[in-house]
């Protein structure tokens, strides 16, 4: 007797449910992670609220030192004790220069009273909020090493070259792949 039952052949693999969901989420999660380095690293000069101080001297020992990264965040207002980045105004001794110390008084409208944690006189210029680059908010010890690093025409040429190395070696493995699928057809 015949059974009147078809059976489906397991030849052919399930379909995924969602086939790119797994692609989708991997893109989603690299814009998330770009957005968060943007809206926290992105320099004030490329319209960001983040500024980079490196630091030279020893004004603000032992919290910073000479090679320190300092990222410095632009804050609605400032406070006395808080260390703030700041240009030296226009028109005094050094101005345009980056300091970077703690505030021990004044106003943002008036001027801040400005002191290095290392020092015992207070500073000669008064920056305003105008002049403030931000505040504290992250400290990369000694990163200047890595810096004189990725500045050497060596590491670039390396970098260069596994760049390179790379491309040509994922661009032959599609290559590889798509003859593969044609054979299999």
């Amino acid at each position: 007797m015949r059974n009147s039952v078809a059976i489906p052949s397991y030849d052919a693999a399930p379909r995924p449910r969602l086939p790119h969901a797994k692609a989708i989420g991997l893109i989603a999660a690299q814009l998330a992670f770009v957005a968060a380095l943007l809206w926290f690293c992105l320099p004030q000069s490329f319209g960001g609220r983040a500024g980079w101080v490196l630091v030279s001297g020893t004004s603000m020992l032992p919290r910073l030192h000479t090679g320190d990264l300092v990222l410095v965040e632009h804050q609605p207002s400032y406070h006395v004790g808080e260390v703030i980045a700041y240009r030296v105004p226009k028109g005094q001794v050094g101005a345009g220069h980056v300091v970077i110390h703690r505030i021990i008084g004044g106003s943002g409208s008036t001027g801040w009273r400005m002191k290095g944690d290392n020092r015992t006189a207070p500073d000669l210029w008064y920056p305003t909020n105008r002049d403030v680059l931000g505040a504290k908010l992250l400290r990369i010890r000694d990163a200047w090493l890595v810096l004189r690093f990725l500045h050497t025409p060596l590491f670039l040429g390396l970098l260069a070259g596994f760049g390179v190395f790379f491309w040509i070696a994922l661009a032959g493995a599609e290559e590889s792949d798509g003859e593969a699928a044609e054979e299999t057809r």
